[in-house]
């Protein structure tokens, strides 16, 4: 139980200071929302690096199971989307509000940028936290980190393929929820993405995040920066357009018509003869 708590306390910890900066970020500098997607990249990769810890390590060196992983999963989920309202730490959310011409381009350049670098930052300051050798588990974290496990499981086109799905399911529910409220969206979105991390487990881990991806894979020597590139942006892209793509009919930026829904046509009623 000591090491659960240790770990509750990291994620109480990031929750406040990204909470609390964001606020400040907000207030501050409304203009640079950037700053936002920077911050809430950072806290999301840095709680999925604790728990990808708890899920590998967890069960054998401290006590906590599967149950436990996903159950911790799901809060940081649901706490994140809830502290980090209107922003998402996903660079495929950005590019789909470009590809919507509710974003500019180089706000979406900015944006992608900072969620990419907060990511790496909650990297780092994880391998940090790991370093102080607080409980068993992140002693054997820091044993392994040189040679760590590499969420691609599978081939390179059973990955992508593996990516482009669970990002269509991903984005089509977060389309349709879009307009709903935050006490139906927030908890079925997390919920949905923990189902996706427990089924694609043993493929890819199904992160539908190309910069929690960055965070939680790519330092892995398994495979090269390429293949990871490919499955682990390449795929939620891939998934991302095409849920806009059913969900819209089209892309606003590349298309003006409708490719998939047409108008019904109203039906011509017969003039009336007026007599004479």
């Amino acid at each position: 139980m000591a090491g659960l708590n240790i770990t509750l306390g990291y994620f109480i910890s990031v929750v406040i200071i990204c909470g609390f900066a964001k606020a400040l970020a907000a207030r501050w500098r409304p203009r640079w929302s950037f700053l936002s997607e920077f911050i809430s990249a950072f806290a999301l990769a840095a709680c999925r690096l604790e728990v990808q810890t708890i899920s590998e390590i967890g069960q054998w060196a401290g006590g906590l199971g599967q149950d436990v992983s996903l159950t911790m999963l799901f809060l940081a989920l649901t706490v994140h989307a809830v502290i980090m309202q209107g922003v998402t730490g996903n660079p495929s959310v950005t590019l789909m509000g470009y590809l919507q011409k509710e974003t500019g381009a180089v706000f979406s350049f900015l944006s992608i940028a900072g969620q990419l670098g907060g990511a790496h930052l909650a990297l780092l300051f994880a391998g940090w936290y790991w370093a102080m050798e607080l409980t068993d588990m992140h002693m054997i974290k820091v044993m392994m980190m040189t040679q760590c496990s590499s969420s691609l499981n599978v081939s390179l086109i059973q990955g992508t393929i593996t990516e482009v799905v669970s990002a269509l399911f991903y984005h089509l529910a977060d389309l349709s929820l879009r307009h709903r409220s935050q006490l139906l969206r927030v908890p079925i979105l997390a919920l949905l993405l923990t189902f996706l991390y427990y089924t694609g487990n043993k493929y890819t881990s199904a992160y539908v995040n190309p910069a929690l991806a960055y965070a939680l894979t790519f330092r892995c020597p398994e495979h090269t920066f390429w293949e990871y590139a490919v499955v682990y942006w390449l795929g939620p892209l891939i998934g991302m357009t095409m849920a806009l793509l059913l969900y819209m009919g089209n892309i606003p930026l590349l298309f003006t018509k409708n490719l998939l829904f047409s108008k019904k046509a109203r039906p011509r009623l017969p003039k009336r003869k007026t007599s004479d």
